[in-house]
């Protein structure tokens, strides 16, 4: 892994837990809302701590779309996860929530549950075969985006696009299918 990977599961750590953390204060502010009330809700929209925790938590998830586009869901959700750990800590000192012992251990078992995943690859073989055997898009290399025109998109004689890969039927001279 990369510092830049880590740094990404490190954002969507902070983000999450950070967003959640100022919605739950700016709620509290608010007070109850109801959804039949619509005025309710975006009077707490409007409620600058809801705000900024609504875009830490879009922030999060751009993180965490990130995340999923190299590494496997089973690896970025418990790598993720250690957020739950600055959440007690934020809620507990910065929100003067009580946490009991029970959740803490909790938090603790979460934890070294973390460990054992952050062990193992952010990519199962599996899935590293098919991303290398048969990509759908090539990546530009400026900037990650999709090429515009792959150079593996062959046209068949009718004239339909095909995004065959070089080692198919219809570069092998085959008949398609």
């Amino acid at each position: 892994m990369t510092v830049r990977k880590y740094l990404v599961l490190a954002g969507v750590t902070v983000f999450a837990a950070t967003g959640d953390s100022m919605l739950s204060h700016g709620m509290k502010q608010t007070g109850a809302i109801s959804i039949h009330h619509l005025q309710g809700v975006i009077l707490a929209v409007l409620n600058p701590w809801v705000a900024i925790g609504i875009l830490l938590l879009l922030a999060f998830f751009a993180s965490y779309m990130n995340a999923l586009s190299w590494a496997d869901l089973t690896y970025v959700l418990p790598a993720t996860s250690l957020g739950y750990v600055l959440l007690a800590l934020v809620a507990k000192f910065a929100l003067h929530e009580q946490v009991s012992p029970l959740r803490w251990m909790g938090i603790a078992l979460i934890s070294g549950g973390v460990g054992f995943v952050a062990g193992g690859p952010a990519l199962t073989s599996h899935a590293q075969e098919e991303n290398s055997n048969a990509p759908l898009l090539e990546k530009d290399a400026r900037n990650g985006a999709p090429a515009t025109s792959p150079p593996f998109a062959k046209t068949a004689k009718d004239g339909a696009p095909s995004l065959s890969g070089p080692s198919d039927a219809v570069a092998s001279g085959e008949p398609r299918r």
